[in-house]
């Protein structure tokens, strides 16, 4: 792509046939040519186009060429056709949607449920043959209502799946449905020649532009977020190898807030505009790639990063396909889009009256006749000034939606304020009371569900608090009172509430367009406490762990510490607590700056009786981790004598495995001691990582390859096996067994590959 060649790119911009702004200083003029303004060669349009409703909608239905169109039509159907298989689900469904399994879910409407599982299959078919038709560009029209209407469906369907690039893929697909995308390299180009290589109207490239434009500087805008700006929203992320160029020059608390905070804050402001116009726009394309690629290693965020390096393309000359294809030899031709320069007329378009050849380039033949403005014409501009509106006011209507606004605002997946909040859960307590007996019992978090959004969001603990309500009394609990206790910390601050514990969430009142009483404030005032928390981390040794929680006047922290928790203190750092002792039964009241140790294998309270909130902190040593690791230095040392000769007392049984686990793996299993076993067990394991780092680049992608080989294998084999049991009926169990087990094979080695993954740090990475 010759992205230098790229004309300018504003929102309306650019007609494939103009020339870049050098070039039209550079050629000579005709004689008699009109000189454009500075406006004309920055932005593609005059400012007479903005001055009347007429002109306006002859701009944004001026004649364009189809090609850029086309390819990224393409690629976004082969990019949603492979999404399906993964992030939306489609391998794993049987485990997402179980049939007459007890599951609260959590749909944007309560009425909203699932199919049973077969038709569910058959719903992702739907949606899978809708992104292959769109790519192909085949029956286009009805591909794209396939794809939106079961993209939409499975979309409201989870909110705990929601985030802001699946909401893009869906207003993406809607796009597409109103555009004229098949106009160009289709499979319904060839089958009717009169729209083949038709012009499409400005305003498809406009509305698809203006997205990416506000996708970038939306969320460059929430980054101006004071956690952002100061470094604490992902912090860990400078730790990634990624960065490893950067820390080689710059220490790591210098690329947290100089690279990875003030470069994403930088880029997602200043790239929509760079992206625009001719002299940027490859330093715009080469960074966004280089972010979008980094992205997709550092996040597990599926098809998102391809999907926004498809979009750079838009933005620069709507023919750039022609030009690049027609560098191929030309018996690729055949397969290959289409090179010719001239587009054939539209009825989608505005034609203006003819200019005669002496005059500057055309876009458009000279024998195109004008055209009339026509009811389709004013309706395409209605329709992309009301959605580019509806979008730039959606990122910032929490006033209206104020039920779903918690610590952060909105339905967590409109708003792009992507990446900005990074949460840590130290405690979440569920207990139930029985309405009619008043017994007390305590649930584990998470029953019934497998998700986990629900511990920050509180329409969803809403309804998991009701669907709790209607599946407890098969367990002989009547008429249940359900309350959560829930420890949070957003970007590094205390952990605290997020909801109030006395409140029965089961009959708790709750509103989308009201604020929720029962979410507990945030303790911004306590923000400035994160810089004491560095300074005393890094006092301390690698052994000793340290949670900092803050609470509020009246209530109380019930805590059990574990017998691997040794050597457990409370130190208070604000406020006036007092602890009890529950086995004891008793009481100690602490001020700021003292501190208490309390007992291990036991319970014990933490109640705030000062009037504003108190802040403390618990500082352990996990000493069964610490004798494990003391242990394990031990034998590392005896390990490395053993191979280099050095060691001369013949070894006892339990410790011979060491002396094989080189050469043999089953070591291992031979080891009768526990610790010897799990030192043997962590050495594999640390090996087999180390390998797979180690591994080179064609390694690296057969691994990948077989691994979404047997992810999408799957996805199909179980969609036959489901269209199968619709068009048929099920066969006895035994073969479906077997058909299923069939479907699994090599299942045990993708599972195998993301533990590997998990053990070396955050699943994400």
């Amino acid at each position: 792509m010759e992205v230098g060649e790229a004309a300018a790119g504003a929102v309306v911009s650019s007609d494939e046939g103009d020339q870049s702004v050098e070039k039209d200083a550079a050629a000579p003029k005709p004689e008699g040519s009109p000189v454009k303004s500075k406006i004309e060669q920055l932005f593609g349009f005059k400012k007479e186009d903005l001055t009347s409703w007429h002109a306006l909608v002859a701009l944004l239905n001026r004649p364009t060429d189809p090609a850029s169109l086309g390819i990224f039509r393409c690629l976004f159907g082969m990019l949603m056709a492979i999404d399906i298989t993964q992030e939306r689900g489609l391998s794993h469904l049987d485990y997402k949607f179980l049939d007459g399994a007890p599951v609260c879910r959590f749909p944007l409407f309560n009425f909203l449920q699932p199919l049973p599982l077969d038709w569910m299959y058959l719903v992702y078919l739907v949606m899978f043959l809708g992104a292959v038709g769109i790519m192909l560009g085949c029956l286009y029209r009805l591909s794209c209502l396939m794809f939106i209407s079961t993209y939409w469906y499975i979309f409201f369907l989870d909110k705990t799946a929601w985030n802001n690039h699946s909401y893009l893929y869906g207003l993406i697909g809607f796009q597409l449905t109103l555009m004229d995308g098949n106009r160009y390299w289709s499979l319904d180009g060839l089958r009717r020649p009169v729209i083949r290589n038709a012009h499409v109207p400005l305003w498809n490239y406009t509305i698809l532009r203006t997205q990416i434009f506000i996708v970038y500087f939306i969320a460059g805008i929430k980054k101006l977020d004071a956690d952002w700006v100061e470094g604490y929203s992902m912090s860990y992320l400078a730790h990634h190898w990624l960065f490893d160029p950067f820390k080689a020059i710059l220490p790591v608390e210098l690329v947290s807030l100089l690279v990875v905070h003030g470069g994403g804050l930088i880029l997602d402001l200043t790239a929509g505009y760079l992206l625009f116009f001719d002299a940027t726009r490859p330093f715009a394309i080469f960074f966004v790639s280089y972010f979008h690629c980094m992205n997709s290693q550092l996040f597990s965020i599926g098809m998102f990063a391809y999907t926004m390096l498809a979009t750079s393309p838009l933005f620069c000359y709507p023919d750039w396909p022609r030009r690049f294809f027609a560098r191929f030899p030309t018996f690729l031709r055949a397969v290959l889009p289409l090179t010719a320069p001239d587009p054939q007329p539209s009825v989608s378009c505005v034609y203006p009256e003819a200019k005669t050849a002496s005059t500057e380039r055309q876009e458009t033949p000279a024998v195109t006749k004008p055209s009339k403005l026509r009811l389709k014409h004013k309706l395409a501009a209605i329709f992309t000034i009301i959605y580019v509106a509806e979008q730039l006011f959606l990122p910032y209507s929490h006033f209206i939606t104020q039920g779903y606004n918690n610590w952060t605002n909105g339905l967590y997946g409109y708003s792009w304020d992507m990446m900005v909040h990074s949460r840590s859960h130290q405690h979440v307590k569920m207990t139930y009371k029985d309405g009619k007996t008043g017994d007390i019992g305590y649930l584990n978090p998470g029953v019934f569900t497998h998700s986990r959004r629900w511990k920050d969001h509180g329409d969803m603990l809403k309804q998991y608090a009701t669907c709790l309500s209607l599946l407890l009394p098969r367990y002989n609990i009547s008429e249940p009172e359900i309350y959560f206790d829930i420890w949070v910390s957003i970007n590094e601050r205390f952990q605290q509430r997020i909801f109030d514990p006395r409140v029965d969430i089961v009959k708790a009142d709750w509103s989308p367009f009201r604020p929720n009483s029962w979410l507990m404030p945030l303790l911004v005032d306590l923000s400035p406490w994160r810089t004491k928390f560095q300074e005393i981390e890094g006092s301390l040794d690698n052994q000793t762990e340290i949670v900092f929680i803050a609470d509020f006047a009246g209530l109380h922290l019930e805590n059990f510490v574990s017998e691997d928790l040794g050597n457990t203190s409370v130190q208070v750092l604000q406020g006036k607590v007092n602890i009890e002792i529950v086995e004891e039964k008793k009481n100690y009241t602490l001020q700021p700056g003292e501190q208490m140790k309390v007992p291990a294998g036991a319970y014990h309270k933490v109640y705030t009786v000062s009037e504003e909130p108190s802040c403390y902190m618990y500082i352990y040593v996990n000493t069964t981790e610490a004798a494990l690791q003391e242990n394990f230095t031990k034998l590392f040392e005896l390990q490395e004598r053993v191979r280099n000769g050095t060691e001369t007392e013949p070894l006892p049984p339990e410790l011979q495995p060491l002396m094989t686990a080189d050469d043999d793996d089953s070591a291992e299993v031979n080891a009768t001691d526990p610790v010897v076993q799990l030192f043997l067990r962590r050495q594999r394991r640390m090996k087999e990582v180390k390998k797979r780092r180690e591994a080179g680049i064609l390694e690296r992608f057969n691994r990948f390859a077989v691994k979404k080989y047997y992810t999408i294998r799957r996805g199909f084999l179980m969609t036959c096996i489901a269209v199968r049991n619709l068009a048929v009926g099920l066969p006895p169990v035994e073969q479906l067994t077997q058909e299923v087990a069939f479907a699994n094979m090599k299942e045990s080695e993708v599972n195998q590959d993301e533990r590997l993954k998990d053990e070396v740090g955050h699943g994400e990475l």
